[in-house]
């Protein structure tokens, strides 16, 4: 029979072979039996020409001779690429995966990567990408990404605060291994609380997330994927040095425990000793700081019996200290002798994912995802305090499977939240205790449909019951379509839900003298109700080949439309408003992004980003303070061929520039504290070197700012700390000028 199978495949393909191959996708086993994948995924690689395997495993796929890589992918196992240089029978056995991720050929790793075929507008950034910038965590990891915005959270704590489609972290869910991660109280610090070097990759998806994921995602989500004990370097060793004083050492230390079980052991420190006051205003420039953050992290596979688990044990401990030159916390803590402040964070985390895959029934699947975390503050600001205790327990169990063929995939499962918060504030105007419980229960479904060639969907709806919000519905879509080759035309609409923690993700606020006043009292937290937004957005991809290289432009437009906020005002200069919103509030975003191949490892990338985000005061219908209309980004970078031992060079450049942004107001202080209506434009540019000099060992040099741009008089009424009009949050700029930085990297495989 196997031979008679061979005549007819070739009489089969006798009549087509120079227009079609044809084949056969199998299940690999010992014997080698022809044991068909029925609804395998076989397309041409960078284009949208492919098709589904049959019932018994057998396709048919137009041939051209441009068509050099097959792709074949199959849930529950890997994705493998085939070299086709000429029309013939294709006969391939497909092995199971030995984990959960999906695994890519390309013929060369790129340090950013968007998928032509995928429902949602998702892209994913390499390790490559992040070593570009030499981040040391996860909110310096987007310097070279034209799609967030990075800028300083206040003019003291040297805290970076992301942006995406122009809102805020706290309306990006934000997730370690698909887990929320960034929430609560480590809104404020918590990005930077994940070392760079402990990052695998990250997926950046604009638009509203999955309902896989929970109901809270409103503009988008960022994925980390942590570094894997099993395929990290065995050894691991990045030091760091920069100029302004900041130093820090990341080790990996990753070995074998037996043929299922590999364990890593992850430290990261960093400090900075050294007091800097560039400016003269008698205010540290950047924090003195000291980190110590330990990871252990565990990976079971078992691709016999279809497991593959991860367990973490994270403990960090996090001190800041801000405020005057010569402030001394030994002497001067919450007295008027100068201004200071100190941020004092412990947190504890425990996390697993437990994923198992039937062999006899490789499409269908089952995970589940556990976290407890235990985070902990003690801070001061002045004269004021502020603590915070959040513990939280997240469980999530998920079921995947496929209805009839792997065109039609399902997810669906159950989830669990609890959350509570301790909060203490010696604040004017405001309680001293504010607690609460937070506990959620939801259920969802999902459903993708792809045929590869034109048409990939992606619905969703979740149904949650919670104790505060009450019974809510979460729906959310995704939809590409391809009208030709090399294209992918989306659009997405979701609503997110969220209870907003007004104190905890607006810390900037408490450097300042204004007064804190809460306006609503009839709400369920902080007498506040939940936020609520619809985010819609469409986006089209097209790649094509521009003087004989690869080249693609992105052009995206989304809409956030808020039916509820809860408004942060500060358009009164002696004060800090919280509300309901009370008519429109929206944020529109508009992207092109143009990246080009321009020769052999040279890569160059360019955007233009518009932001129109409007909120409705009390004051009336404004513009959103420090949020620039126009962003320019362009970004190179090139690497020299390598020789002997992967010797070479690699040279990256980044530049930005950010168009006026408007104050809030200022018109009722002194005329001595007023600021102008706007900000001038900025410009910045950033550069690294690295000298590779083997597989094991490299150094880089870089620097942030090369053009030594500066804000002047970032804080307002630095002179008199304690007085009506000192103010620290009007950022819209580098405080410390350049800042240059050295450091290597060891690795033993």
């Amino acid at each position: 029979m196997k031979y008679l199978y061979y005549i007819l495949i070739l009489f089969s393909v006798s009549g087509f072979s120079q227009e079609k191959i044809t084949g056969m996708i199998m299940e690999a086993n010992t014997e080698n039996k022809h044991i068909g994948l029925a609804g395998a995924n076989v397309y041409w690689l960078n284009t949208t020409v492919g098709t589904v395997t049959d019932i018994d495993g057998k396709f048919s796929l137009e041939y051209k001779k441009e068509y050099t890589k097959l792709l074949i992918s199959y849930v529950g196992f890997k994705t493998d690429t085939l070299t086709i240089t000429e029309p013939k029978m294709v006969h391939h056995w497909l092995q199971p995966t030995d984990n959960l991720n999906e695994v890519t050929v390309t013929t060369r790793k790129l340090a950013t990567s968007k998928s032509y075929l995928k429902a949602g507008n998702t892209f994913t950034v390499s390790s490559d990408e992040l070593l570009k910038a030499a981040c040391c965590n996860l909110s310096e990891s987007f310097e070279t990404n034209p799609s967030i915005d990075v800028n300083f959270a206040d003019a003291i704590s040297g805290t970076k605060q992301i942006k995406m489609l122009g809102l805020t972290s706290p309306y990006i869910l934000i997730t370690t291994e698909n887990i929320p991660s960034i929430r609560g109280a480590s809104q404020a610090f918590g990005l930077s609380f994940i070392p760079g070097t402990w990052v695998e990759s990250i997926q950046i998806t604009k638009g509203a997330g999955s309902v896989v994921n929970g109901y809270e995602s409103i503009a988008g989500q960022i994925n980390t994927e942590l570094v894997k004990p099993a395929t990290d370097d065995k050894l691991f060793i990045n030091a760091y040095g920069s100029v302004n004083g900041r130093l820090e050492l990341n080790t990996h230390l990753n070995s074998k425990v037996s043929d299922k079980w590999s364990t890593g052991l992850y430290l990261h420190g960093n400090m900075r000793d050294t007091k800097f006051d560039k400016n003269g205003d008698s205010f540290l420039d950047m924090p003195l700081q000291n980190q110590i953050n330990v990871m252990n992290r565990w990976q079971y596979t078992n691709p016999e019996k279809g497991f593959v688990s991860f367990f973490n044990l994270k403990y960090l401990n996090d001190h800041k200290q801000t405020g005057q030159v010569n402030f001394n916390p030994k002497t001067d803590k919450l007295t008027t002798n100068a201004w200071g402040s100190e941020i004092d964070t412990k947190r504890y985390e425990v996390a697993g994912k437990l994923g198992y895959v039937n062999p006899e029934i490789p499409w269908q699947s089952l995970g589940v995802q556990t976290a407890f975390s235990s985070h902990k503050q003690d801070s001061y600001f002045g004269l004021r305090q502020y603590d915070i205790t959040h513990n939280s327990l997240y469980a999530n169990a998920i079921y995947n499977s496929i209805i009839s063929d792997s065109r039609h995939k399902i997810k669906t499962g159950i989830s669990y939240t609890y959350d509570h918060y301790d909060e203490f504030l010696d604040v004017e105007n405001l309680d001293s205790n504010y607690k609460r419980t937070e506990n959620s229960v939801g259920a969802f479904f999902e459903y993708n449909y792809d045929n590869l060639e034109k048409i990939n969907l992606t619905a969703g709806i979740r149904v949650d019951h919670h104790n505060l919000l009450g019974t809510f519905v979460t729906p959310r879509l995704h939809v590409r379509y391809t009208p030709w080759e090399k294209s992918a035309l989306r659009a997405s609409f979701g609503r997110g839900k969220r209870s907003a923690n007004i104190f905890t993700e607006n810390q900037n606020m408490f450097a300042s003298s204004r007064s804190i006043n809460i306006l609503n009292s009839n709400g369920t937290v902080y007498g506040l109700d939940p936020e609520i937004a619809w985010n819609y957005g469409v986006s089209f991809l097209q790649g094509f080949n521009l003087f004989g290289k690869k080249a693609d432009v992105t052009i995206d437009y989304y809409i956030t439309d808020f039916k509820n906020q809860v408004v942060v005002d500060f358009e009164n200069p002696q004060e800090v408003n919280f509300y309901n919103l009370d008519g429109k509030s929206y944020a529109r975003s508009f992207q092109i992004e143009f990246n080009y191949n321009v020769f052999e490892r040279f890569d160059v990338r360019s955007a233009y980003k518009f932001y129109d985000v409007q909120t409705r005061y009390n004051v009336g219908q404004l513009e959103k303070p420090l949020t620039p209309k126009h962003r320019l980004f362009a970004n190179a970078s090139y690497e020299t061929e390598k020789r002997d031992n992967d010797k070479q060079w690699k040279f990256d450049v980044t530049y930005n520039w950010l168009g006026d942004q408007r104050f809030s107001s200022t018109t009722s202080s002194p005329i001595m504290y007023q600021l102008p209506e706007r900000t001038p434009a900025i410009s910045t540019l950033n550069a690294q070197i690295t000298k590779v000099f083997s597989k094991s060992f490299e150094v880089y040099l870089g620097g942030e700012n090369i053009t030594n741009v500066k804000q002047p008089n970032p804080i307002i009424a630095a002179n008199d700390p304690f007085g009506a009009n000192f103010d620290t949050t009007f950022v819209y700029g580098p405080i410390f000028g350049s800042m240059y930085y050295a450091g290597l990297r060891l690795k033993i495989n």
